[in-house]
């Protein structure tokens, strides 16, 4: 089994930005999240609504099982995880799952937000950040702060989280 790895936070955090450092580190597959929503949540994000926990199920079983399926590189994946109870449905389904938490000041996520093409506006950072539930001592991961460098953020993820797990 390769490493699974999730790189979470709201959005802005730069998940996927970290995401693909680690996984060129590691030569691992890369996996964004949000790639696996049904279109239907995208229509509701495009739409500035917030998915509930009904929504969000299939597609963080879908994370899940793409972080399970990953080949022996393993995946590193690119996720809001934004709930403990998100993030024990991804273990179910990808055991060993570690977890590393970009985290960052309010004003610097909506900096970050304003991006072109994604489809989440940055009036949802509140909601985001409302849910937000941080990493618990009991779960196998790291908190990292954003305004570091993504290079430093990226190798202290694959230094820390994956050898945990190596």
């Amino acid at each position: 089994m390769g490493v699974r790895v999730v790189v979470m936070g709201v959005s802005g955090s730069g998940k996927s930005t970290i995401g693909r450092l680690v996984a060129d580190r590691l030569d691992a597959a890369f996996v964004d999240a949000d790639d696996l929503h049904p279109a239907v949540n995208v229509a509701k994000m495009t739409a500035g609504i917030p998915l509930t926990d009904a929504d969000r199920e299939p597609w963080l079983r879908a994370v899940g099982r793409a972080l399970a399926d990953g080949g022996d590189a393993g995946t590193i994946m690119a996720c809001s995880a934004l709930k403990r109870s998100y993030r024990d449905l991804i273990r179910r389904e990808a055991p060993g799952t570690v977890f590393a938490e970009l985290d960052g000041t309010r004003e610097l996520l909506e900096e970050r937000m304003i991006r072109p093409g994604h489809f989440m506006p940055s009036s949802l950072l509140d909601s985001q950040l409302a849910t937000l539930e941080p990493l618990q001592p009991d779960e196998a991961g790291l908190r990292l702060d954003i305004a570091e460098p993504p290079a430093e953020l990226a190798a202290a993820i694959v230094d820390r989280a994956v050898g945990r797990v190596g």
